[in-house]
């Protein structure tokens, strides 16, 4: 679901970040976007279109998940768009973050690639790729588990699917995560190849935890709550802007993340809601739901309230897979109550596709 390549080097970062200055400046919010993806465009189509005129939003792309995380917990960010496959190793390792909101999930943009002439039965002892502590680490486990191989069955290699394309034409790999372009690359370059499962699999949508999110410092909520609800809803009202003005946006976003512009349809879509084989974006009302503070149903068979579950479910795919060591408090990694106060404030959104 995303390039994982580290693109930028710690110094540079640091000095994007403005890390080990001065404080910043009252009005300044330093926001992360771990990679260069559109799912985590909103803040800056809100910061572009004015739509948070009382906050500067710093935006920083890092190209390094973990990085962003590091600085997150550091203090040294306010607010960050990842995956929330993270959540539970934030509770784990006892850092001052908290996930606020899920803001997409994976609709089909993920997927297994099996090498030519293999099966099920062939898997055990072979090598299989996918980048370690993300999505596609719990897509390989998960699919794995389907066939009754367990994850001590295969040899696991730490690959991004731009890294994974050379090791699967040369046949070293029975198996590995991609997305587009690499799947297309893959499929046309070695014939026989197929995509065994993907994330727009009903049973893979129902369980929430292949999906986006905007993590939060818990100092910075508690210390500027206004703000931090302030940003929160400029996110949405950034997806809002969004689903009225999708070629525009699109073209912003496509500046923003320096990725050709025909490529942010592929992923997030031209009808201001979603794109099978991309992503799908959650409206507020549909993130409050799964926040469990407003009435209704979610898309997808996903449960009201859910948003618990689907943490404590990434927490144990972790451990079967050997990230982590014991089950953690999923409720610990989340805080609901921004969502919470935006909806009791009367705030509401239900976007439809255009």
């Amino acid at each position: 679901m995303r390039s994982f390549t580290k693109l930028a080097s710690a110094a540079a970062v640091a000095l994007g970040l403005g890390l080990g200055a001065g404080a910043a400046a009252a009005d300044t919010v330093k926001v992360g976007v771990c990679v260069s993806w559109p799912g985590y465009a909103m803040l800056e189509v809100a910061r572009q279109n004015n739509l948070i005129p009382d906050h500067d939003l710093q935006i920083t792309i890092f190209e390094d998940p973990l990085g962003g995380h590091a600085a997150l917990a550091a203090g040294q960010l306010d607010v960050y768009g990842c995956t929330a496959d993270y959540t539970p190793l934030t509770v784990d390792r006892g850092t001052d973050v908290v996930n606020v909101a899920f803001l997409n999930p994976s609709y089909g943009v993920d997927h297994i690639i099996l090498a030519p002439d293999t099966e099920a039965a062939d898997l055990p002892g072979k090598k299989v790729a996918a980048p370690q502590a993300y999505i596609g680490h719990l897509l390989m486990g998960i699919w794995l588990d389907s066939l009754g191989v367990t994850p001590d069955q295969v040899e696991w290699v730490n690959l991004n699917a731009d890294e994974a394309v050379g090791p699967m034409l040369s046949g070293d790999l029975a198996a590995a995560y991609m997305y587009e372009p690499w799947i297309s690359k893959v499929l046309e370059a070695s014939p026989g190849s197929k995509s065994a499962v993907n994330t727009a699999d009903p049973e893979v949508l129902k369980t929430g935890i292949f999906m986006d999110a905007l993590y939060m410092n818990k100092n910075f909520i508690a210390e500027k709550r206004d703000v931090a609800l302030a940003v929160l809803k400029a996110r949405w009202d950034g997806l809002g802007y969004w689903n009225q003005n999708v070629a525009e946006t699109n073209k912003a976003m496509a500046e923003f993340l320096q990725w050709p512009e025909e490529d942010i349809g592929y992923v997030i879509g031209t009808n201001g809601k979603s794109f099978e084989g991309g992503i799908y974006m959650l409206d507020f009302d549909e993130s409050a739901q799964l926040c469990g503070v407003l009435d209704g149903e979610p898309p997808f068979g996903m449960a009201n309230g859910s948003m618990v579950d689907s943490v404590a479910l990434t927490n144990d795919w972790w451990v079967k897979l050997g990230l982590m060591d014991k089950t953690v408090d999923a409720a610990a990694g989340i805080d609901c109550s921004l969502m919470g106060d935006l909806a009791a404030s009367g705030y509401r959104q239900s976007l439809t596709a255009n």
